[in-house]
């Protein structure tokens, strides 16, 4: 087993650079919080034990800026990097430069994120692995004529995506030939844009489909072992805004069936660390891959709480090299998270960045809140608008649906507009509270006006 890490650069910011920093504090390990002039103020960089300001607001130029990164654990001797989740996380050239510099990157290794970021790359390795993958031969569209031609084979509807894509960008379903000019266009101008990648392949697309994803890890001597699975259905435009564990549309069997399909296909890279195989599920229960995340992911104290479990402490002891002792997890009890978005939930969520007045985090048992703001903190317009996870546990889903409401009506932020209100109206939606939505069910709901 490799020594262990004495100080790790976390290369994030906001609540989830905050998350880690406790874990390793708790591990008696040092920190270093990167921080844009923007971040000066947050709550990472008041709490770890040194901070490197690395440039101004725009990502390209402070998170995103891989050199200035690298200048900060050199400058302040890491051992170690962990990237979070978003921003350079999945980004193998700076996994690669981290290892030729002598330091760990705390998650998979460059080719597993090589291999998983491609999204054709992955459904071919999928395929041979003997996991279930959603129709379509994954091969980039030529053109228009040949998307059409495809389509006609495979029938309508169909979903054409961005190869490079994620966060449910550059993806358009297509449910008739004379829509597939315009979701062409508009889906290669998207996926450009944020990627600087226009290649895009078609799948069929799965009516009425759920979102459940299943939390693997691997050691680095190849045995993974899964940690259940999350229901991330309730979504805006492909953007997750709630998540929960168990999901209230598995079953044992189905739970078992999908939990050795997430290790086959970690098992099929020799997979690393900590990482997500996510699944589309139709309503007879069928299910197909869609993606791996190579990352921490927002929704991880999901899983935590059902499993009495730190993801992040399990993260760090794989990448020290200890060996995976545990077995595979069934959850205990029922988990929610909301995520507090500062956006109008009334008016299209609208971002709403500005300075919080006033700011009361809910509290009591069996209730958690992962944030890094604070009354009188100024939330900036240049990233993610989440400013805070609400996570509440309880014997069942209907207990955690009150504890929830309870928690939802205590989390006071006055200063800028929040999704709270959305979360509050949606606790009280029948369908919701029955387990009977898709990821389509939100985008036919009114939602009240503002």
């Amino acid at each position: 087993m490799a020594e262990k890490f004495k100080k790790i650069l976390i290369a994030n910011r906001g609540e989830i650079a905050l998350r880690i920093i406790r874990t390793a504090r708790e591990m008696g390990i040092k920190t270093v919080a990167i921080y844009s002039t923007a971040d000066r103020e947050s709550l990472h960089v008041r709490f770890a034990d040194e901070a490197v300001c690395i440039g101004p607001p725009s990502s390209t130029d402070s998170y995103l800026s891989i050199p200035k990164i690298m200048a900060a654990v050199e400058i302040t001797n890491a051992d170690a990097v962990h990237p979070g989740y978003g921003f350079l996380s999945e980004n193998a050239d700076f996994a690669e430069i981290c290892t030729e510099y002598g330091v760990k990157f705390i998650g998979p290794k460059p080719e597993h994120i090589r291999q998983m970021g491609d999204k054709i790359t992955a459904k071919d390795t999928m395929i041979k692995a003997g996991v279930p993958v959603v129709p379509g031969d994954g091969e980039l569209l030529k053109s228009v004529e040949d998307g059409l031609q495809q389509a006609e084979v495979m029938g309508y509807p169909v979903i054409i995506k961005a190869t490079a894509g994620g966060g449910g960008k550059g993806m358009r379903m297509i449910a008739a030939p004379e829509e597939f000019q315009g979701a062409w266009d508009s889906a290669r101008a998207e996926a450009k844009a944020a990627f600087g990648n226009d290649g895009m392949y078609m799948e069929k697309y799965i009516t009425e489909p759920r979102h459940i994803e299943i939390q693997v890890v691997g050691d680095q001597y190849g045995k993974v072992i899964h940690l259940s699975e999350r229901d991330c259905s309730v979504q805006r435009r492909h953007q997750k805004l709630l998540e929960e564990c168990p999901s209230p549309f598995m079953t044992d069997e189905l739970r078992e069936r999908m939990g050795q399909a997430a290790i086959k296909a970690g098992e099929a890279i020799n997979y690393e660390g900590v990482g997500t195989v996510e699944f589309l599920v139709d309503s007879d229960r069928n299910f197909y891959f869609m993606e791996m995340n190579t990352r921490i992911q927002v929704e991880h104290p999901v899983t935590e709480e059902v499993l009495d479990l730190d993801l992040i402490r399990e993260q760090i002891k794989v990448a020290y090299g200890e060996h995976l002792t545990g077995m595979n997890y069934v959850p205990k009890g029922h988990a929610i998270e909301c995520r507090i978005n500062a956006e109008d939930p009334w008016n299209n969520f609208r971002p709403s960045p500005g300075k919080i007045t006033s700011f009361h985090s809910s509290k009591g048992h069996g209730v958690r809140v992962d944030t890094h703001v604070y009354a009188g903190y100024t939330i900036s317009p240049y990233y993610d608008s989440m400013i805070a996870k609400i996570i509440v546990r309880a014997p069942t889903r209907a207990d955690a649906i009150t504890k929830m409401e309870r928690a939802l009506n205590e989390f006071i932020i006055e200063g800028v507009k929040t999704t709270v209100p959305f979360h509050q109206w949606l606790m009280k939606q029948e369908d919701f509270r029955e387990g009977n939505f898709d990821t389509g069910w939100l985008g036919q709901q009114t939602l009240p006006k503002g």
